[in-house]
């Protein structure tokens, strides 16, 4: 239900080698919202994907439908959530067909496995690939993998969703495309997390934003709240201004 909270992070930290990548972070994904991560390269955004999706290790607790992280069983956690990775590549020349259907092996053998083919062809639709079917996943451009990659993503058919950087291969049509998909899916009652570097992408797509900063969550908010010309400016420390255009739609800038 649309405003149900999907996963909570609480006091999560991580470190790798004696140097702190995450720090007291406080965080909850809520049903029915996109929830943009964005900051500075190496602020810790892909990191904390990784602790909310239950891939990284981490102090701190996080609970997904109100149950520790830890307790649930790789498969059962899988029909919880699905991810995107940056990394799109795959070893061998799967077509693109074989890699949608992918997203269907959590349910293997239960009662939605009745549901793969109609999942896979939505999904392929949603991503505009199905033209790709046949073709080898590795002679894809990175673009296409992109999108064939969201895809398996989709037929997982999850309440949460998880993307990292989706749109970074991307684009400009395509980078809209994908990000009218996740508010689609938020709008139909899933919780989206989306780790995004394009600040005017967030401000125009995410319901809250996450402003992450050395590791510590600086900002979390709307995008009017976080997105501020004052507090960009220093977390990214270059000179922005906000332009509020006449339709509500707010433009990130960077003073050149």
């Amino acid at each position: 239900m649309s405003g149900d909270i999907r996963i909570s992070a609480r006091n999560v930290g991580v470190a790798i080698d004696g140097v702190t990548i995450l720090e007291g972070v406080d965080l909850d994904i809520v049903a029915g919202e996109v929830l943009a991560l964005v900051g500075p390269n190496g602020a810790g955004k892909s990191t904390l994907l990784g602790v909310l999706a239950g891939d990284e290790a981490s102090s701190g607790s996080v609970d997904v439908a109100g149950r520790p992280i830890g307790d649930w069983r790789i498969a059962d956690l899988a029909r919880q959530r699905a991810v995107l990775a940056q990394d799109n590549q795959l070893s061998f020349p799967f077509t693109v067909l074989e890699v949608v259907e992918m997203g269907r092996s959590p349910w293997l053998r239960t009662e939605r496995e009745s549901e793969d083919d109609e999942a896979v062809l939505e999904a392929m639709r949603e991503t505009a690939v199905t033209g790709f079917a046949p073709r080898h996943f590795p002679s894809l451009s990175g673009g296409e993998r992109a999108r064939v990659s969201l895809a398996r993503v989709l037929a997982q058919r999850t309440s949460i969703l998880m993307l990292d950087e989706p749109t970074a291969a991307l684009d400009l049509k395509h980078q809209e495309d994908v990000l009218r998909v996740a508010r689609d899916r938020a709008r139909a009652g899933d919780a989206v997390v989306v780790v995004l570097h394009d600040l005017n992408l967030a401000a125009a797509y995410a319901d809250r934003i996450a402003l992450l900063e050395r590791g510590r969550l600086r900002a979390v908010g709307s995008p009017a709240d976080v997105l501020t010309a004052e507090l960009i400016s220093d977390v990214y420390q270059y000179p922005v201004e906000i332009v509020t255009r006449p339709s509500g739609d707010m433009l990130v800038i960077p003073i050149r």
